[in-house]
């Protein structure tokens, strides 16, 4: 009988991908939500879909519907992918399931997710990070400063180099703005060994900095940030994903701005044959990431279309789309596609009646933003 994987997270394109890479290495697999996910739903993925209550608004019911689902479906491996990782951590703990939680403990994930804590962490591990202060006083100049949340995401909220400092904020925190490259990579660690890695720039992304194009890095330039992926794997001794956001400087220094201790978009160069699940399953060695660049079909029509138009990028989104390949309808999964557009409509609805951005409305109900979760 083929072992059974519970992929968490199901709304997240990268998730639909684990999954299927997991099916490819011969696991029997399931994902897991506190929203309907249709884009799994209509995929031809041969995966069973579960529900559970929002982690952040119904922590309790949350917690027995993951007893109740380890109990029924008996996974392996609890592979989170968006940051109900958080709440996983918290209850796995609890309940004595982190053996097969695949993340670290939830006060490795706080060092990793709070922006100032993580600053600090990657200093005393040698790893080359902005200066990053609480943010209490305005400075003399805040044009060379970044302000944003400790805990954030996709950009929400950040101020980079304003002309006027915004009042200091409980919970922000100020960064020395370094000028140049951005990059990301995600990497997955068995006991502070880097096992799979890719390093990748996003040429489309939203406004906040939420990506739907991933263009890999080629080999030269990914080698010091994989260096650095090592470096912050051994010093946090990681079982699990993470990913970070660096800035590259006019050296070639990668210098390391935040860290999402979850899947991140990286995920899609590393998919399709079996290879990231052999690398999270059994910690064997990934060598290498597709060289081929990627993008979320329904987010390049839905947003990089409309922006290519007003920024004058039309030829360059077509050579988007004929170079790279869509993540979503992956080996023509086109109803994959369909039900992430619905999804994606969806969420924007939410948005818009509350008054927040789309990707916003992406995590509300699955997000933590450093409140107590005992």
């Amino acid at each position: 009988m083929a072992e059974r994987i519970l992929i968490t997270g199901a709304r997240a394109a990268a998730a639909l991908d684990l999954a299927r890479d997991f099916k490819a290495a011969g696991w029997e697999v399931h994902l897991a939500d506190s929203v309907d996910a249709r884009m799994v739903r209509w995929s031809r993925l041969d995966a069973a879909l579960h529900r559970y209550s929002s982690p952040a608004f119904e922590r309790q019911a949350f917690r027995a519907d993951m007893r109740r689902l380890v109990q029924q479906v008996d996974p392996a491996i609890i592979l989170p992918a968006c940051e109900e990782v958080f709440h996983l951590a918290a209850w796995a703990e609890a309940d004595g399931k982190m053996g097969r939680l695949y993340a670290p403990s939830l006060q490795t994930l706080t060092t990793l997710h709070d922006k100032l804590a993580f600053a600090s962490f990657a200093a005393a591990a040698g790893i080359s990070a902005p200066e990053t202060l609480r943010y209490d006083l305005p400075p003399t100049d805040p044009r060379e400063w970044v302000f944003k949340p400790r805990f954030s995401r996709f950009g929400e909220q950040v101020l980079v180099g304003p002309r006027t400092a915004p009042p200091p904020q409980k919970g922000w925190l100020m960064q020395r703005r370094i000028c140049g490259q951005e990059a990301c990579f995600y990497a997955v660690a068995h006991r502070g060994q880097v096992t799979a890695f890719s390093g990748y720039t996003t040429p489309w992304r939203l406004g906040g900095g939420a990506g739907f194009a991933f263009a890999p890095l080629d080999g030269q330039a990914a080698g010091k940030p994989r260096e650095m992926a090592q470096r912050l794997a051994e010093a946090a001794q990681l079982t699990g994903q993470f990913a970070c956001d660096a800035i590259i400087d006019a050296h070639g220094q990668p210098h390391l701005i935040e860290c999402n201790p979850r899947a991140t978009s990286g995920v899609h160069l590393l998919t399709g044959r079996g290879d990231l699940a052999r690398a999270i399953a059994e910690g064997a060695s990934l060598a290498h990431a597709d060289p081929q660049p990627a993008f979320i079909g329904p987010a390049m029509l839905a947003y990089g279309l409309p922006m290519a138009f007003r920024k004058n990028r039309l030829a360059e989104w077509r050579a988007t789309m004929r170079a790279g390949r869509d993540v979503t309808g992956r080996g023509g999964d086109r109803r994959a596609a369909i039900g992430a557009m619905l999804d994606g409509a969806r969420f924007t609805a939410s948005g818009i009646r509350r008054g927040i951005t789309a990707t916003a409305a992406t995590t509300r109900d699955i997000e933590w933003n450093g409140e107590d979760l005992a």
